[in-house]
């Protein structure tokens, strides 16, 4: 007897006036209409080959509005039309095109290595959602540093490639919620092997007394020839982080919108997840 499909793994918690769920799901199937209905909705000639459709992040204000995290959103954000990779190192793609069947295989020019800069997906009525907001300030890593009590975690995917052996793409999301505050690392993390290294990333911070989310994302890539580092730190997003420039950087603030406001200082919002 076969054995009985595995439903998804549901995760989810109250954090004052915050609901935090987390669902992880199989791989969309190669074939059928769940893969179909999924495909009809982006433009790119191909699509990674491991996405996590179903699997999501969603915080879920208590006044009706949030964010969350999809694969489906992301992948929207890749070029369907250019091969920007192609610009940014020509000589070394020029060269690597010449051994490299991955490339050589694209016939309609798109971002093969499914490069996105997709920073979560904010939802609310008209009129009572949250307002993105050009700040100065900035997310205090030390105090994360800070050891406390981990009230609920998860690390999870939403899409991978290896790009035929030649390197990979990788869409995650990790968050962890402590007893006043909640953190939330988007990472893409690209390498082409000896042509290009890319780690784009969204880290969001919020305090249970704040009216406000900040966002910070930032992206970092170099050539691989500018790289001399040894081969292992090459596949190791934390290490390989560390050496390669700022391209990019958006700092924001989500305002939450003023009929919320208030939650944040009813005492029976206030506290840790429960």
């Amino acid at each position: 007897m076969a054995n009985p499909k595995k439903g998804p793994e549901v995760q989810q918690a109250d954090f004052g006036p915050w609901n935090v769920s987390s669902v992880k799901s199989h791989i969309l199937k190669s074939e059928g209409p769940e893969r179909e209905k999924f495909e009809k909705e982006l433009e790119l000639p191909q699509v990674p080959e491991m996405i996590f459709a179903d699997n999501i992040l969603k915080l879920h204000h208590q006044s009706g509005f949030g964010l969350y995290f999809c694969a489906l959103d992301a992948l929207k954000l890749v070029d369907a039309h250019n091969d920007p990779l192609k610009v940014a190192a020509a000589k070394v793609w020029r060269e690597a095109r010449s051994d490299c069947e991955h490339i050589k295989n694209v016939v309609k020019p798109f971002d093969w290595t499914f490069t996105t800069d997709y920073r979560g997906t904010l939802y609310g009525q008209p009129g009572a959602e949250m307002k993105v907001l050009e700040t100065t300030e900035h997310i205090d890593i030390e105090k994360l540093k800070q050891r406390e009590r981990i009230c609920f975690y998860d690390d999870i995917m939403l899409f991978e490639d290896e790009l035929s052996d030649n390197g990979c793409a990788v869409l995650s999301v990790k968050i962890r919620v402590m007893p006043a505050s909640f953190f939330i690392l988007l990472r893409f993390f690209m390498r082409v092997d000896q042509v290009m290294v890319r780690i784009s990333d969204t880290r969001i911070y919020h305090e249970i007394s704040w009216n406000y989310i900040l966002r910070e994302y930032t992206c970092r890539d170099e050539v691989a020839e500018n790289l001399k580092v040894p081969p292992h730190v090459l596949t190791d997003p934390n290490e390989v982080s560390k050496h390669l420039p700022v391209r990019k950087e958006i700092i924001e603030k989500l305002q939450f919108p003023e009929a919320s406001q208030s939650n944040t200082d009813d005492p029976n919002t206030q506290g840790a997840v429960r």
